[in-house]
Order: structure tokens, then sequence, then C-alpha cells
């Protein structure tokens, strides 16, 4: 069975190739046009770049077990990739997706790449997003995994609606991060938030610019809700409505009770809400949550409108929402999810741990005689990232490429299992000190196939304190417990979760504290780890995994497809 999505015509060969690829699902088939879109937004007309004329661009339906099969024709001005977020690509690295990391990026004007992956044990949702630039900020959609059974482990909703909530520039976004990175600052703030692409009636000009939901009095609706945004952390809630939460990351959860859902770049949640208030006009709003001090940030709130059939869209019920700085509640969402040992691919955490790394993460300064930036005493410098004092510096090679044919100098497999010396981690006397001084390299971390990694993550004040969602490629991970302050051994283990951790590839080192995750490499290639805020990603707040062959044909990286895109 093939479901065809699209315009592009394929030949009968490689549809029998993705055929036979395909376990026992079916052949679920895309393209995506990206090219320029103009759009009336914020009282301005703005060119962006955009998928198939769409903001956001189109959601992707599957099956677990069905193939997937995009066509990304790139018609943009500049090089693109696309980045199933969350998918395993079990034996398929090559269509990951992060540029100069798995492949080389798609050349504007023409360009075309075939992305072909099996959606395998998984369940729920994710997303895809362009990888390059800041261009993330309008080419994004969603990605719905259903079950091939039919059937939640939660009583069925009467509607399933997406939520993806975003980030909008009044500018060109490529002009804005190439302004930062010229001058080795920090890009501008965005403009406005969005729920799936609107801004909401609060902003200018965008009276008729809000996503509205017509609900029915009394059924129940699963919320699938995604955070795109760029660079913000963000709070949402619903007026006068309470949700349970089902499932993060694609992975199912203790069903959790809340009023208020938070999510950092690129994490998602299956929240159901029930239509059960007087029927009436009620806001849907999200705003950000910031967890550094003294910072500039986007101070605005989106808003949506969810309308009872039949009642009045006038006089809308708005939410409380969180305070902009509200550690704790955002804190309290984090940790209370626990993972459903019922569920559907319900992994165990492994007993054993085979490679313990304990990473810091933060940010810090290198040199650049050419950099202006706006602070006293730091001419000279820009600002970079540091893991483990290494700021990862992109390869002109996809790494992928060069670890699959052995090509020599491209990256190095000597990415340190601790920073160089022990400190204060989270002093904030140290903000500026010489320790931020970072070493720009492409280097890997090499782990056996099979073994068992677990990572320590420790946030630094160096610069600023902040929390840093990190975002693993190929792999889910056991969040085994996370607290604030500098990490103890001793104390730490006292709360690791070993029955019922959440399961996630993204998580939200708290700030001024640390987490541990633990995962197997049960997947052979290079898996991109790196910080999901888009402004720290050209900073190198990131590092690359390099998984062994396992040495049967099983376990062992196919050779690439013949359309991968070259440098």
């Amino acid at each position: 069975m093939v479901a065809t999505h699209g315009l592009l015509a394929i030949s009968l060969a490689v549809l029998a190739g993705a055929f036979f690829s395909a376990a026992s699902g079916a052949i679920v088939e895309y393209t995506f046009q990206v090219q320029n879109l103009t759009v009336n937004k914020l009282c301005n007309t703005r060119v962006i770049t955009a998928v198939n004329g769409t903001l956001p661009g189109p959601i992707i339906n599957v099956t677990e077990g069905d193939t997937l099969v995009v066509h990304v024709i790139n018609n943009s001005p500049y090089n693109l990739t696309i980045h199933w977020h969350g998918i395993f690509q079990l034996l398929s690295g090559w269509a990951d997706g992060p540029s100069y990391i798995t492949q080389c990026p798609i050349p504007p004007n023409g360009g075309i790449y075939t992305y072909r992956f099996n959606v395998t044990k998984q369940q729920g949702t994710l997303w895809w997003h362009a990888h390059v630039s800041l261009l993330r900020a309008t080419v994004y959609g969603g990605l719905i995994i259903r079950p091939k059974s039919g059937s939640y482990p939660f009583l069925k909703p009467y509607a399933e609606v997406p939520i993806i909530l975003g980030e909008y520039w009044n500018a060109d976004v490529v002009a804005v991060e190439n302004e930062a990175l010229a001058s080795g600052f920090v890009p501008n703030n965005s403009d406005a938030y969005t729920i799936n692409g609107r801004p909401g009636n609060l902003y200018p000009c965008s009276v008729n610019d809000m996503y509205n939901l017509t609900v029915t009095p009394g059924k129940t609706y699963l919320l699938r809700i995604i955070n795109a945004a760029l660079n913000n952390q963000l709070f949402f809630k619903i007026a006068g409505h309470n949700f349970t939460v089902v499932a993060a990351d694609a992975s199912y959860v203790t069903p959790y009770k809340t009023d208020v859902i938070v999510l950092a770049p690129g994490q998602t949640a299956d929240a159901l809400f029930t239509a059960n208030q007087y029927p009436g006009a009620y806001y849907m709003a999200t705003h950000p949550y910031i967890s550094a001090q003294n910072v500039g940030f986007d101070n605005t709130t989106a808003t949506g409108l969810v309308l009872y059939q039949g009642a009045s869209s006038s006089s809308p019920v708005m939410p409380s929402l969180p305070a902009f700085n509200d550690t704790p509640t955002a804190n309290k969402f984090y940790t209370s999810l626990t993972s459903l040992v019922v569920a559907p691919n319900w992994v165990p955490v492994a007993p054993k741990v085979d490679q313990e790394m304990f990473t810091t993460a933060g940010l810090g300064f290198t040199p650049c005689p050419t950099c202006q930036i706006p602070i006293q005493g730091l001419q000279g410098l820009r600002f970079s990232a540091s893991m483990n004092n290494r700021s990862f510096q992109l390869p002109t090679t996809a790494l992928l490429q060069a670890h699959y044919y052995n090509i020599p100098g491209v990256y190095t497999t000597d990415f340190p299992n601790q920073p160089p010396f022990a400190f204060n981690y989270t002093d904030p006397s140290i903000s500026l000190s010489p320790l931020a001084i970072t070493l720009k390299s492409t280097s890997v971390k090499k782990l056996k196939f099979n073994s068992t990694v677990q990572v320590i993550f420790q946030n630094t004040a160096l610069v600023g304190v902040e929390s840093h969602p990190m975002h693993l490629h190929g792999f889910n991970f056991h969040v085994l417990a996370q607290g604030f302050g500098n990490y103890n051994a001793t104390t730490a283990c006292n709360k690791f979760n070993y029955y019922n951790p959440q399961i996630r590839n993204t998580i939200a080192v708290p700030v001024g504290g640390w987490a541990v995750i633990r995962f197997t490499a049960n997947n052979p290639g290079i898996w991109f780890l790196h910080c999901h805020l888009d402004v720290h990603l050209p900073w190198g707040l990131a590092m690359a995994f390099e998984v062994d062959n396992g040495g049967t044909p099983d376990s062992t990286l196919p050779p690439p497809p013949a359309d991968l895109p070259k440098c």
C-alpha cells in the first residue's frame, strides 16, 4: 500500500526500493516545495522561507511501522536541510538532517534530496524543522505518529488538534543571524510569538490573525503541543481549563494533571483537555519562561481562541500566565513527569553504565579581533559556548560522510569526559572569569555499539546562568534526576528514578543546576548533541557521538543514498 501526498512523480524502481524497506507498514509520501512566501503580519509585508506555501508547514501523518518518504525541492535562495526531530533513524542516519553532521545542505534554487526512513517503535507527537541558520523560524511543522493498533493507553479523544508554538521576526531571519555572527553579540529578539503561525489579537494589525479552535461542550480533545520557537521556553495555558498530560517527546507518561504546560524549544507534549466550562470564549495563550537574569527578551504574549460551539466570541476570558521568570512553576512541570511503564515501546533503564561523562554546558568567549560586543571590556571577543571547554566548530565535510568513508582531518575523537578541571560551576562571581575562554574544535566522543552511556549535564555561571535545552539526535534517553546547584554524586544518587523516569529526546537542564540522562548507543553512525536554543547553536554549544558498527547486517550503517548532497 502506498499513501501519496504531493506533486513529484517517482520512478517504479524507487517505489519498489521504498516498498521493500517497509517491514509491514505503508509507504507514506510527501513533497516539500521550499520557496519564498510573502506574508502580511504585524503591520508589515515580509518575504519568508516556507514549505508548500504555509506557516507552519504541512503536518505529516504516519502510523508506526510506516516508511516515510519526503522529497525536498529547495527553491529557496538558501542552503537547506530538514531534521526529523525525535525520529530514531535506526540504520537511516543519512536521513537525520543536521547540516554538516549527517549531510551537506541541499543547494538553493532547485536542489533536491529525498529523505527516506522507517518509523520504528515510536508513537506520539514529534516534528520536523530546518537545520540550517535561523530558517527554523519559518520552516517547521508537526510529525504525528499514530499507533498501528489504533488505540491509545488513555480514553480515545473526540478530536486531535496540533498546537505549534513559534516565534516570528519582522525581519529577514538570515540577516538577523549574519548580523549577530559579524558582531559577536546576540541576535535581535523576535517580534512576536505565534500559535499555529498566528500571533493573536494582542499584537498590532493582528485582530484577524489569531488561531481559533471551536469545541463541542463536554467533549475531550487531545492537543499535540510543539514548541517550535527558536530561543525561548514557553508557558501555555487555556483560561479556565486544566490539562492531563499523557505524553512527552512521543513517549507516554503517567497521566499528569496541570493547568499550565511548559516546553523548551524542541519539546512536545500531548495533553487532554475537556470542554467542561460554561459555553463561551476562552483565550489560549503562550509567553516565554526566561531563566537568564538581566537579559532582554520578547516579553509579548501570543493568543488563540477556544470557542464553544454556538457561543459568542466576544469578551473571551484571559488566563493568568506565570511570571516570565517563574522557575518554580517550570521546574515543577519538568520534574513531575514519569514514564508509563505499561505503555507501548516503554524501555526500562539499563542497569549497568559502560561510559559516564560529566559535561559542563554554558556560555563563554572566543577571540575575534573584528567583533564589537557592546559590553565594556569584551572588545576583541565574541560570544561563544562551552561543553567541557570545547566550542563545537561545524566542519565543511559532513561528519557522517567522513566517518563512513574514513576521511581524515574532518574531526577528532578526543571529546573529553569531563572539563579540564573542577571549579564552583554555579558561582555567579565567575561570570567573566578567564575560565570562560573556550577552544574551538570539531571533536566527537567514540562509543561502542550497544554500550550504555550516562551523561551528567552541569549548567555553569560563566557569562550568565541559563537553562539549556539539550537535544540528542538518534536516541531517546531516560532522565534519571535533575536539580539545582552543583552536582553531587552522593546526594544526587538518592534522587535517581530507576523505575519510571521520563523518557525524552530534549531536556531543559535546570538554570544553575544539573541533569542526569542515560541511553543505549544502539544505532551506528554520527549523532549530534546540542543546545536547541538557536542563539547558542552557532556559538558551538554542541558535540557529537560516533557510534561504531555492531558487526552484523542488522547493526551496520548502510551506504549513503545516491542523491545525498555533496559539499
